[in-house]
């Protein structure tokens, strides 16, 4: 333990744990994983410190836990009953980090690939149960969101045992399979909603267009100074998976050529406006979580190399093409020229591709235990999610016994930042039914 503080009715305490690099080596070299435990100012210390542990497991991969201030959402639900344990998984945030700063001291480009090939959903759920051990806790709850599901899918798989229930937001990956099957399927749903946010905002497909065109023919610098290409503008399609950030996208857009509604479009010389460019460089940097890049595609790889599947699959879809004529946004899609064009990835070039052709991954799931699981579970399946598709969804929850599914159309991948209290009830009630 680290510190301690409480404000606005949290209570904070922050632990660090070392572990291995690889669990097969417990002998071995190790890092750092950080931790901060949440409890409500409602409960005395001492009570608190009685409640039974949840961990959360973010979204990513190569995200850190969350930072809040003040107990709402699915935290404010989940701190009556639980004392919230929120990871940075390895590499992030104050863990022991992994980027082009710190990984050129583990060696060259393959020394470092070797070294990343420990940071996926097994390593991150061992973490967990070395963790568990550590704080001398019985089996616990797992909620995990997105890639955080897709650990909880693994910790299910590996150490049901360390599992009081499992609970998943948007996050249930395929079993099986090469990625292009999830990039298949990403494409078409993220078809989908540039259709649907373009019928809210007719104007905006010509606005996209014209920003696009205009990037073609000018040398626009983001604040960091370097270049927004046409397809690094085309990541602001992040912001059609949510709820709560699809509309973002409107005013994100009426800023690009500064003037106001019904601006110059693009035309007589305008160049984009600094409030514009400033914005799009939060949304295609991935400065703050480079593994994002890196891991990618390596967390559906099981066996075979990835081998940049979501570029492959792109020569089907040529209306994503930045040269296309209204070319589409992308959404969760990691192209080989991120690692060309944004100063945080190129350093991790030569890294990213050895990962992509590495065809020895192991196993991130066990068909027969999960086909024998008896650890109460239920989950969130978003009917209309662009970043973890519906029928790919649908088809593990039935290869995993005793999993309560709750399928709906009111959300998007960002549930439980548009009614997490909601979710995280509804989701806790359907694993604990009596």
């Amino acid at each position: 333990m680290v510190g301690r503080h409480e404000f606005r009715g949290l209570r904070t305490v922050e632990h660090v744990f070392a572990v291995p690099i690889d669990h097969g080596r417990p002998d071995g070299e190790l890092i750092e994983v950080f931790a901060r435990e949440y409890t409500s100012a409602a409960h005395p210390a001492q009570a608190a410190e009685k409640l039974p542990w949840l961990v959360f497991l973010q979204g990513g991969p190569g995200g850190r836990g969350n930072r809040v201030t003040s107990l709402s959402g699915w935290m404010k639900a989940a701190a009556a009953d639980f004392r919230i344990l929120m990871l940075d998984q390895r590499g992030t945030g104050l863990s022991t980090p992994a980027d082009r700063v710190t990984l050129p001291h583990r060696g060259g480009a393959a020394a470092q690939a070797e070294y990343l090939s420990h940071f996926r959903a097994d390593s991150i759920v061992l973490d967990c149960e070395a963790i568990r051990r550590e704080l001398g806790s019985g089996p616990w709850t797992v909620f995990g969101q997105s890639y955080g599901g897709f650990c909880t899918l693994t910790y299910l798989s590996l150490a049901p045992h360390g599992l009081r229930r499992a609970l998943l937001t948007g996050g249930l990956a395929p079993l099986e399979g090469p990625a292009e099957r999830v990039y298949r399927a990403t494409y078409e749903r993220v078809a989908a909603r540039n259709a649907q946010y373009f019928g809210w905002y007719p104007d905006d497909r010509a606005a996209v267009s014209a920003v696009i065109g205009h990037l073609r023919d000018h040398d626009e610098r983001l604040p960091s100074g370097e270049r927004l290409t046409p397809e690094r503008f085309q990541l602001v399609g992040s912001l059609l998976g949510g709820n709560t950030r699809v509309d973002t996208l409107h005013y994100l857009l009426e800023d690009a050529f500064g003037g106001g509604v019904g601006g110059s479009g693009g035309g007589n010389g305008a160049r984009l406006s600094d409030v514009f460019l400033a914005q799009v460089q939060g949304l295609v940097t991935r400065a703050p979580n480079p593994l994002y890049a890196v891991l990618h595609e390596a967390i559906y790889a099981q066996g075979g190399a990835s081998d940049w599947a979501a570029w492959r699959v792109l020569d089907e879809r040529p209306e994503f093409k930045a040269d296309a004529a209204e070319p589409l946004l992308l959404g969760e899609m990691v192209m080989p020229w991120y690692f060309e064009q944004d100063p945080a990835l190129v350093p991790l070039a030569d890294t990213a591709e050895i990962l992509a052709q590495k065809s020895d991954w192991g196993p991130l799931y066990d068909s027969a235990r999960l086909a024998a699981n008896t650890v109460p579970a239920a989950a969130a399946v978003y009917r209309d999610d662009i970043f973890v598709d519906r029928g790919l969804s649908l088809e593990t929850a039935g290869r995993v016994r005793g999993l309560q599914v709750w399928e709906t159309s009111d959300f998007h991948h960002d549930g439980i930042t548009d009614d997490g209290e909601a979710i995280f009830a509804r989701l806790l009630g359907m694993a604990d039914p009596d």
